[in-house]
């Protein structure tokens, strides 16, 4: 299998840790779904056309929060992809490099849009916020660079 074929596996398999991570983060705090992808997409789409997604609310509001789940599915994937590229020049002993480089991708392609788009300022994040960001993308990080890891031919 290719190098980024294998990325988009591993990055598929690294975006399932995340969210497993971050719905038992969800499950022990009992805490909500957050809604920054969905605002994301709310402010994308008013950019381009407020009516894109249609025009009955409840409609436009469960497309965005499929987009918007839909965009971390392909930022993982993607974030694989390019960690599948990059990982053979990472060395034989480049696990932990991989697993930093994979989860800080993964974080900034979930963080910067929301920035940039005004929909959170990580710089006013408390502790605990930056705790339950951190924690499912290290998740992704770990489980993304070791699907790539290099081990014996099967």
């Amino acid at each position: 299998m290719g190098l980024l074929l294998r990325g988009v596996a591993a990055g598929a398999a690294g975006t399932t840790a995340l969210n497993t991570a971050t719905y038992l983060d969800m499950l022990g705090r009992a805490r909500p779904a957050g809604t920054s992808p969905e605002e994301t997409v709310r402010r994308l789409v008013e950019r381009r056309d407020p009516t894109l997604l249609g025009r009955d609310e409840d409609a436009a509001g469960n497309r965005r929060s499929a987009l918007g789940a839909l965009m971390g599915i392909a930022t993982g994937t993607l974030t694989g992809a390019v960690l599948g590229a990059v990982r053979p020049r990472l060395g034989r002993n480049g696990f932990a490099a991989a697993a930093l480089l994979a989860a800080v991708l993964a974080n900034a392609g979930s963080v910067l849009p929301m920035w940039a788009l005004g929909v959170s300022d990580p710089r006013t994040w408390s502790a605990a916020s930056w705790v339950s960001d951190a924690l499912p993308h290290l998740a992704y990080g770990l489980v993304t660079a070791a699907a790539l890891e290099p081990g014996e031919a099967r």
